[in-house]
């Protein structure tokens, strides 16, 4: 019962959130629930890895280590996420953002949209995981829109309906690329499985089938469902709602959309990447996703380069990683999928720490420009602003910290795929982006004191900060070991051969 328990614990607290009538009810359900799926999703991972995979309703949901993984990561941004939502709106209230009346009516109003929508965008992303079929999973990826985009309207400020817009937009037109992908993947497995079958879309049957699949329908499924799940995810060239969205959501959703969304946009590219090496070979998919992989670095340099804005450097930082974790699936192999399930893995730890810092400072100098914004965060925000740093070095992959090593298995990946040049290439780029990303942050929170207020305001905010920056401190010198079986266990599934 732990895979439909996951999904009715986000269900659950979303409606009984509707009714609550007090802020402190709205917030104890949203932690209580956040923590319930965090330990639902640690049951799961468990019984994967004593069993193999999971499944519940006739095999309708699903779970093997790559599932598994992805919503382990997935509930843990979530856990994350909720204590620094509690801190992040009582900060926006005494800030006066939402402009609410004398008895807090408006205020109530705006914190019961973000705590009723964040479970059913949690839902949304535990079914895109947990779902066996296809279609499902493509319904459950365009839910995680339709949830997300009422949050990037949080505000409701014109430049959060702009970007809104853009992001439904753009992502419905890649949402309907994925949409025809699918259906051409239920053609070419129609004429093997027959299309009466019910599990003609069910990916645990597909797997098995697919070297039979018509090879033209297949190589045409797989281009529309690279450009449709990767505008999800926001490779380039169809990035260009990530900037405005990320830095118009509310900072706790950023960082949702930031690691969990991504994971997920991912996971569904990588499934339908296992059918189309079974189906073609590798080299066909494998192309396209180092094209796409180092396009979206490659975009992502000049912009970080002169970036004005640190929310919207966070995005260019999004899209370079998501470049990244698409290049190492590129590379295959054994190591390929490995690196690029590590970095996904220490990316959904590192991207959060980022956007609760960034939070942080927006709300204590009241907004996000990297030239407005007077140096010497150091000493105006004495744990924020050191942490902001750490991070900084941290998601650029700088040794010791975790995402230098999974770099570093991507970068082995290539070369042992022969791929020398783009790997030399791959080194300059991401030096390119440690340069430009340190150089603004570190500009940032050095420098002399400045006459802003002093101290971290709330402990909500506070702790959430403290507590992944020494997770992201440990995971440069210790993987636990049933996470990293679950990482190699789902990496085996992707390193197919034809």
């Amino acid at each position: 019962m732990t895979i439909p328990l996951l999904l009715l614990i986000p269900l659950a607290a979303s409606g009984i959130t509707a009714l609550a009538r007090g802020r402190r009810a709205m917030e104890l359900i949203h932690l209580f629930s956040a923590l319930a799926g965090f330990t639902a999703a640690i049951l799961l991972a468990a019984e994967v890895l004593a069993q193999g995979q999971a499944s519940w309703g006739n095999s309708f949901l699903f779970a093997d280590h790559l599932s598994a993984l992805v919503v382990l990561l997935t509930a843990f941004v979530y856990l994350a996420c909720s204590p620094y939502s509690i801190g992040y709106f009582r900060t926006d209230q005494i800030n006066q953002v939402f402009g609410a009346d004398e008895d807090g009516s408006i205020h109530l109003a705006k914190v019961r949209k973000y705590f009723v929508l964040t479970p059913l965008f949690a839902f949304s992303m535990f079914l895109v995981a947990l779902s066996n079929n296809l279609g499902v999973m493509w319904v459950a990826l365009e839910g995680t829109t339709l949830a997300s985009i009422f949050l990037v309207t949080f505000y409701g400020r014109p430049t959060s309906l702009e970007a809104a817009w853009k992001y439904a937009m753009i992502g419905g037109v890649g949402l309907s690329m994925a949409l025809f992908g699918t259906i051409l993947t239920y053609y070419a497995a129609g004429q093997v499985l027959g299309t009466e079958s019910l599990n003609a879309l069910n990916w645990s049957v597909l797997a098995g089938s697919a070297a039979k699949f018509d090879h033209t329908v297949m190589r045409l499924a797989f281009i529309l469902i690279l450009l449709g799940y990767g505008t999800k995810a926001g490779l380039a060239p169809m990035h260009t709602w990530k900037p405005d969205a990320y830095s118009e959501a509310p900072a706790p959703v950023a960082a949702l959309m930031a690691a969990a969304v991504l994971n997920c946009s991912l996971y569904g590219l990588a499934r339908f990447y296992v059918l189309t090496v079974r189906c073609l070979g590798p080299s066909f998919a494998s192309q396209l996703l180092i094209l796409f992989g180092f396009l979206s670095i490659a975009v992502a340099v000049p912009f970080i380069l002169v970036q004005r804005s640190y929310r919207r450097l966070l995005a260019y930082s999004s899209i370079d990683h998501g470049g990244i974790m698409v290049l190492g699936l590129g590379f295959g192999g054994a190591l390929g999928p490995l690196g690029m399930l590590l970095h996904m893995t220490f990316h959904s730890i590192t991207k959060p720490l980022l956007f609760f810092c960034a939070g942080n400072a927006q709300q204590h100098t009241g907004n996000d420009s990297l030239r407005k914004t007077p140096g010497g965060l150091l000493h105006a925000l004495p744990v924020s602003g050191p942490m902001f740093l750490l991070a900084t070095l941290a998601v650029t992959g700088t040794p010791p910290f975790s995402l230098f090593q999974s770099e570093f298995t991507i970068l082995r990946a290539g070369f042992a795929a022969e791929h020398v040049g783009l790997s030399i290439l791959f080194v300059m780029l991401l030096v390119a982006i440690f340069a430009g990303f340190f150089y603004h942050i570190a500009q940032l929170v050095l420098g002399p004191p400045n006459d802003s207020p002093k101290g971290e305001t709330c402990r909500w905010k506070t702790y959430p900060v403290i507590s992944l920056s020494a997770l992201v401190l440990l995971l440069g010198f210790w993987l636990p070991a049933p996470l990293y079986f679950l990482i190699s266990g789902a990496a085996r599934i992707l390193a197919v051969q034809p």
